[in-house]
């Protein structure tokens, strides 16, 4: 199967409001698909922001909404029964590995609680296909470089990495038990156009602007895998196009994870520079200790997904952040 494949399927989008949500929707209604999306608009960040992004999707043709809260189990269950899916794109989540650290009971709710709802739904509506966010983090204290999806992840440093485990085992088990083909994305530090407020690329460039210091952790001693949303959305399509089945390396489940990054590991240093440059102004450092809960280093090991797919995440992080800070001048500035 192929992208194309994918023209005139029903295709839930949980957290349509959200940054990889909407680019995610927008792609499928690009390819043909017909997209139901929905989300809570938890106040986490600017709803404002949320409102946008869902904004740039409405009146689109093929394109409806509904808001919904997925920890709620009787308004998922009627969200499926109502909309006949096909298959699912499962992106809501509480996301931010810091936070975490003082709203642990956020993360248990929206990761833990909301996805057990959908995968209930998912096996009571016979989903051809249920593809989730998972996260890099679940690598916690792994030292060895790149990242492979062989790599034990038995030790999450964060509740947030803990739940995104969590959603893996638990998809599994549904694989297994009943069939439903299911595959976990590990996503690496995703950026662009209509980012978080609450990540680096954001929090940078409003300060950097503003004249005001920008937190650097780990005294700058960091890598990210940084990857534009554009290729995460990508390489989500070509998954979905392509359920896994028990042949695959699960073995005995139609059950698949991959990490999808830009496989290329970037100093923070390097990342501060070059968003300095193309915002043409220097950026003010206040250098801070590691922060419980971080990783060093994140570098994903991609040959899974590309071997599975012919897809690999190829831009560049200057060509990535000139187009965020084109953005991002045009919504704040």
């Amino acid at each position: 199967m192929t992208k194309a494949s994918l023209a005139g399927q029903r295709v839930l989008v949980t957290g349509a409001a959200g940054f990889i949500g909407m680019h995610m929707a927008s792609a499928l209604l690009d390819v043909g698909a017909e997209v139901t999306g929905t989300d809570n608009f938890d106040p986490y960040y600017d709803v404002g922001l949320k409102e946008a992004r869902v904004g740039t999707l409405a009146g689109r043709t093929g394109f409806m909404f509904a808001r919904v809260d997925l920890a709620d189990a009787g308004a998922t269950a009627q969200l499926f029964g109502d909309g006949n899916f096909d298959s699912v794109v499962h992106l809501a989540a509480q996301p931010g590995v810091r936070y975490s650290l003082v709203n642990p009971g956020a993360y248990v709710r929206n990761n833990v609680v909301a996805f057990g709802h959908v995968l209930e739904a998912c096996r009571h509506a016979h989903i051809a296909h249920l593809v989730y966010a998972s996260s890099s983090s679940v690598y916690g204290a792994n030292h060895t470089l790149p990242f492979s999806e062989d790599q034990s992840v038995d030790h999450p440093l964060s509740l947030y990495a803990a739940t995104k485990k969590a959603n893996e085992l638990m998809a599994y088990t549904y694989s297994h038990l009943y069939g439903l083909p299911s595959t976990g994305l590990r996503f690496f530090t995703v950026y662009g156009p209509w980012g978080r407020p609450d990540q680096a690329p954001m929090l940078f460039a409003k300060a950097i602007l503003a004249g005001d210091p920008i937190v650097v952790f780990n005294h700058g001693r960091m890598q990210r895998d940084f990857t534009y949303v554009a290729d995460i959305v990508e390489g989500v399509l070509h998954v979905l196009s392509q359920p896994p089945t028990v042949s695959g390396h699960s073995g005995d489940a139609p059950y698949a994870i991959y990490n999808i990054g830009n496989h290329e590991p970037v100093p923070l240093e390097t990342f501060i520079a070059t968003l300095e440059q193309l915002l043409g102004r220097m950026a003010v450092r206040d250098y801070r200790p590691l922060q419980a809960g971080d990783l060093v280093a994140t570098y994903a090991a991609i040959d899974r997904l590309h071997a599975a797919t012919g897809f690999a995440p190829h831009t560049p992080l200057d060509v990535g952040l000139a187009r965020f800070v084109e953005w991002y001048r045009g919504f704040y500035c």
